[in-house]
């Protein structure tokens, strides 16, 4: 199996930004209490409004058992509150070093 490295970026109010963490960290951790993963997420915060949420999945198949359980979950939806106009693409991870 090769590992997904899923990256999105989204904008959020630098008032929210305690609000941003939290509901992250939510998220993450209602999703590790359902299923195999993320096995690495990293936070980048590239000016006072954009952020990079860099997430590593160990297979394909935990990538998309996220994508169809995240929708149901109440962190999801408040993690998505705060984070506007995001975009998301996901890739095979081809070299680490």
């Amino acid at each position: 199996m090769k590992a997904i490295i899923r990256t999105t970026r989204f904008t959020a109010d630098p008032a929210a930004t305690e609000k941003v963490l939290a509901a992250r960290a939510a998220l993450i951790a209602a999703l590790r209490a359902k299923i195999s993963g993320p096995s690495e997420a990293k936070l980048i915060r590239v000016d006072e409004r954009t952020w990079v949420d860099i997430w590593r999945w160990d297979s394909p198949a935990d990538l998309e058992a996220a994508a169809e359980l995240a929708p149901t979950l109440p962190e999801a939806r408040a993690a998505f509150a705060v984070a506007n106009d995001p975009t998301a693409e996901s890739g095979e991870l081809v070299d680490e070093r």
